[in-house]
Order: structure tokens, then sequence, then C-alpha cells
């Protein structure tokens, strides 16, 4: 395949263009979170989240430079991933909601590089943050796993800008409307 005379095209994909094709691919929902240098936890949901390298394990999370937690994740030597259950679309809206204390009135625990964690997700996983890089308007940080747990469930699922689940014991999506 060639990307020959790519260079050469006058018209750019927009910002509208981009979402839609984007949408396409369906994905899980995780809640990144991390503590700052006062023991405060932050945290936003993230749908680009990514598994990179089985050895060592890494993982990658893309944060939007315009995020109100940036600072707090440039800060951080360690962050978690939260993925998010079928059941934890509220935690999802909660997480991507601007304004708010995000974690203020909510259960959660300290996991052991201090990165809060919580419940009943279907994976809590911790990594110690290796490599960060500038793409576009984004930070891609990529962190070493250093622990997880999973726990049985279905996923909560994103896909064409709505919530999806799992249907008929995993055969198959439906929406998620509300």
């Amino acid at each position: 395949m060639s990307s020959e005379g790519v260079q050469d095209r006058t018209e750019r994909v927009t910002a509208d263009d981009f979402r839609r094709a984007c949408s396409r691919f369906s994905t899980g929902v995780t809640i990144a979170s991390v503590v700052d240098r006062q023991g405060t936890p932050h945290g936003l949901t993230v749908s680009s989240f990514t598994s990179v390298s089985l050895d060592p394990p890494l993982v990658l999370v893309a944060l939007a430079h315009a995020a109100s937690v940036m600072d707090a994740f440039r800060d951080a030597r360690f962050f978690a991933v939260n993925v998010l259950a079928a059941g934890q679309r509220s935690l999802s809206e909660r997480f991507a909601r601007k304004g708010h204390d995000r974690f203020d009135g909510l259960a959660w625990h300290t996991g052991e590089t201090g990165a809060p964690l919580l419940p009943d997700t279907l994976a809590e996983i911790e990594c110690a943050i290796r490599y960060r890089f500038t793409a576009g308007d984004h930070d891609l940080i990529v962190g070493e796993m250093v622990r997880a747990q999973v726990r049985e469930g279905e996923p909560l699922l994103y896909f064409a800008g709505r919530y999806r689940k799992l249907a008929g014991g995993g055969h198959g999506a439906t929406d998620e409307h509300g």
C-alpha cells in the first residue's frame, strides 16, 4: 500500500469527520486516576486506552491537553486505570463532567502505588509512568503495569457516540439509552 500523493491533498479531514470515523471503533470505558502532591485524587473518563507491550507489560492512555486534571497526571509517578463494568455508566458520566470534584462523596481506595482505585470495576491496573509523548492536542502516557486485579463481569462499551452493552451473554451488542 502506498501513501504516494497523500501530501499533495489540499483538503484536510475536519474534526467532525475525524470523530465520526473514530466513533466506528468500539472501545471499553475506563477511568484513569492519580493523586497529586497533596494526596488529592483526580481522574477522568478515558476511552483512549490500549495495551502496548507484553514484555515489559506496558499500557497507554491518551489525555487531552485541555483536561482539567492534566497537571496532576504530568506530576505523577504512578497512575491507575479502572476498567468499567456494564453497570457503571453513571461513574463514566460523573468522571466525564467538568467543573466539580469527581471524587466528592465517592467510595474509593488507595492502591499499592497510591493511585485511586474504584470499587467493583472489571479491572484495576496500577502503573508506573515510563514515557510521556506529546501528540497533537494530547499527551500519550505509557505506564508499566506494576499490579492488576480483575473481576468477572461484562464491560461498559462505547460505540458511535453511545454507551453499549453486550447482548445475550456476550453474543452481540445493544444500545444503552438514557
